[in-house]
């Protein structure tokens, strides 16, 4: 029988990479974290750690090469001139210090660049409008143009020679990269050597491969990142054709192959519309145009996957991005034989909101990720207690398994408690629907973990009241009981309840999300109210037309889910609805409900014309705010008086029943408060962890 460590061997062998050689097959791709040039510490600690974990390349994010295309205001690296070399050089040494290679992913992205700082007018191969909504046009470029770009790029990769990198890429990916725009007939509608046939349309990305090697490739591997389709049939690239036939002109050319599918909401798809190694239909034939090294992606998080796509010959190193950020210790937990404790990602793209909103990165399964530097948090290490102090945690949701996990780490007696018969909280509903199966990760990573600790005890089925805290003799209490949703409407567009729920007639057709789980049957048709914004309204909305009910969503905002824009699924749940038969109302809010009869009549209220008109439907699903579930809480408190002779020293309330918010906000505060515990108390104005500020350089003499 083949043990777990031979078993996986194949993915500890080196790859040869042009002058380099990485230590496994483990790569990280570059990704964006919002963190960039403007915080070169917290990125350098980030990368690092994963380094650490043993990931043998370690990618930036996109880095500029010249304020002719950069991206403000998003956080992305930047090589623009010498000065900028010893940001990046902290994050090669990181890299280097655990044996990893470092790689940068050089860009110019022309039209996909507005240059909101530089304000230089951005380019692209024919007169086009940039990408983003901005009224701003990319001019067209002349032979002087595609020459400067070749010296920035040329000039960017001898500077990233400089700051230690291994690997110097040229992007032409996702829709992004200029030597795309230059290949794709969409966006190239030239008629000199740079346009017209492929070969012609390639010219620009060979001349950048050329003169990349001709700089650094003595001392660094040249990658070339090229998505070979963009899902858009004859109308784009794809990889049966003009994708296959690129590669094919410049087989030989680069050290290696970084291949996937463009746009990035494509390259990058949640696991509600796509599995483990989606790309692979698109980017098999790879290796079988070329004798370089490929690197794939596809959110690969079972090692047996992974092996079997380097058998199979679909390529030779695995890239990942978000199952790197979920578990920046996957490859060194699958050599020591622990593929069981990896932390999977469940591809819900919250990563990728922190880069659309250009704050630090975030993940749902991985709290610190983006804390490495500025909380001093690691992924797989947390200080032991400081007291012998027991510990109850109410609430086996994701706050609660995640303070309970880490607590049992380091080595509290704790108590987790939770009325239901299993663990999860709110994960036990989001998980049921369509395409939301992979979120109950979350928990049953932390019920595997806690399972294995000598030190906690789980209760299920054990409803707590105030009495019972009080009697049990713990010395620390932390309430994550949750929340629920609300019924009468109140959220962003009524700040005001909307409806009399003591109505019992018009209460008895109305309904909430929580119903829904509960297994209460909804009317048809119904009519979904979605004053959140986030995936709730419209999976409801597809859960129950998929069950055969009438459906309508309508939602006070421009477009359904509109918060999914920011982990690029928006379009896909509205065109998905659009499919099933749902009818849409957007820029509507709900102006009255009146129960007629067995049914309601709903006055709808443009929100432009404030024109009203009337609507008939047998039910409502408010889909609008939550309330924290903070009774136990609320107790505990007015009986304060009564802890100390209770020995309790403290009692805290953390995740949704203190402020709901999303999956990850809730794992993060159990995280937090699992660490601060015993800490010493800061005061209120005092700044909890560290910032990077800007180092003011002293004026010169005139």
């Amino acid at each position: 029988m083949t043990s777990p460590a031979s078993r996986f061997d194949i993915l500890f062998e080196p790859v040869q990479i042009g002058p380099v050689r990485t230590k496994n097959r483990f790569y990280q791709v570059p990704h964006c974290n919002g963190m960039g040039h403007g915080k070169p510490q917290s990125l350098a600690a980030m990368r690092g750690v994963k380094a650490e974990g043993g990931w043998g390349v370690v990618c930036t994010e996109e880095v500029e090469i010249s304020h002719f295309s950069e991206t403000s205001p998003y956080q992305e690296g930047r090589l623009w001139d010498e000065r900028d070399i010893p940001a990046l050089r902290l994050m090669t040494e990181a890299c280097h210090a655990h044996g990893a290679l470092a790689g940068v992913e050089l860009f110019f992205n022309g039209y996909a660049t507005t240059n909101r700082y530089s304000r230089e007018i951005p380019m692209a191969p024919s007169h086009i409008p940039v990408q983003a909504s901005d009224p701003v046009q990319a001019r067209a470029m002349d032979k002087t143009d595609i020459r400067n770009v070749r010296r920035w790029h040329r000039n960017a990769a001898l500077r990233a020679r400089d700051a230690g990198f291994d690997l110097v890429y040229v992007y032409a990916g996702h829709d992004l990269g200029m030597p795309m725009h230059f290949i794709s007939r969409r966006t190239n509608r030239r008629t000199d050597e740079y346009g017209g046939s492929l070969e012609n349309r390639v010219r620009f990305l060979r001349e950048l491969i050329e003169d990349t090697k001709d700089a650094v490739g003595d001392r660094c591997g040249v990658v070339v990142r090229l998505a070979v389709d963009q899902l858009l049939g004859p109308l784009g690239i794809t990889s049966e054709n003009e994708g296959r036939d690129a590669i094919a002109l410049l087989a030989e050319l680069p050290d290696l192959w970084d291949v996937n599918i463009a746009d990035w909401s494509n390259d990058s798809q949640t696991a509600r519309f796509s599995q483990e190694g989606y790309q692979e239909q698109y980017i098999a034939h790879v290796k079988q145009l070329t004798t370089k090294p490929v690197v794939g992606v596809g959110r690969y998080t079972s090692p047996d996957a992974m092996v079997s796509a380097i058998q199979r010959g679909v390529m030779d190193l695995i890239g990942a991005a978000r199952p790197s950020i979920a578990d920046p210790f996957l490859p060194n937990k699958v050599q020591q034989g622990r593929a069981d404790e990896i932390r999977e990602c469940i591809g819900c793209n919250i990563c990728v909101t922190g880069d659309n909103l250009c704050v630090p990165i975030r993940c749902t399964q991985n709290p610190t990720m983006g804390e490495e530097w500025r909380r001093g948090w690691h992924p797989e290490r947390i200080a032991p207690a400081q007291s012998k102090d027991t510990v109850l945690v109410v609430g086996a949701g994701p706050a609660g398994l995640e303070l309970t996990r880490a607590l049992g780490q380091r080595g509290y007696e704790v108590a987790l408690a939770d009325a239901g018969k299993r663990v999860g909280g709110r994960l036990l509903n989001d998980a049921s629907l369509p395409g939301f199966s992979t979120w109950m990760r979350v928990a049953d990573w932390r019920l595997q973990r806690i399972q294995s600790m000598p030190n906690v005890n789980l209760y299920l089925d054990s409803r707590l009241g105030a009495d019972e805290v009080l009697g049990f003799g713990f010395n620390r209490v932390f309430v994550a009981t949750g929340a629920t949703w609300r019924r009468d409407g109140l959220g962003r567009q009524h700040r005001a309840p909307l409806l009399d729920t003591s109505n019992a007639t018009l209460a008895a057709k109305v309904f909430t999300p929580d119903d829904v789980f509960a297994g209460t049957p909804i009317p048809s048709p119904v009519l979904i109210y979605d004053d959140d914004h986030y995936y709730m309204g419209g999976a409801l909305a597809e859960a129950l037309r998929r069950k055969g009910l009438e459906v309508l969503l309508v939602t006070p905002a421009t477009k359904v889910s509109e918060f999914t824009d920011m982990t690029m699924e928006q379009h896909r749940i509205q065109s998905g609805l659009h499919k099933l038969g749902v009818q849409v109302f957007t820029n509507t809010e709900i102006a009255a409900v009146h129960s007629v009869g067995s049914g309601l009549i709903v006055g709808l209220k443009n929100l432009y014309s404030d024109k009203v008109a009337p609507q008939q439907c047998q039910s409502v699903l408010m889909v609008t705010m939550r309330d924290p579930s903070d009774a136990l809480f609320m107790a505990l408190q007015e009986r304060e008086a009564e802890w100390v002779g209770a020995g309790i020293r403290s009692v805290q309330v953390l995740g949704d029943a203190y402020g709901p918010g999303t999956v990850a906000a809730a794992v993060y505060a159990g995280h937090r408060a699992a660490r601060e515990l015993d800490a010493p108390e800061l005061p209120l104005d005092q700044v909890p962890f560290k910032r990077e500020l800007i180092a003011i350089e002293p004026a010169s003499a005139d």
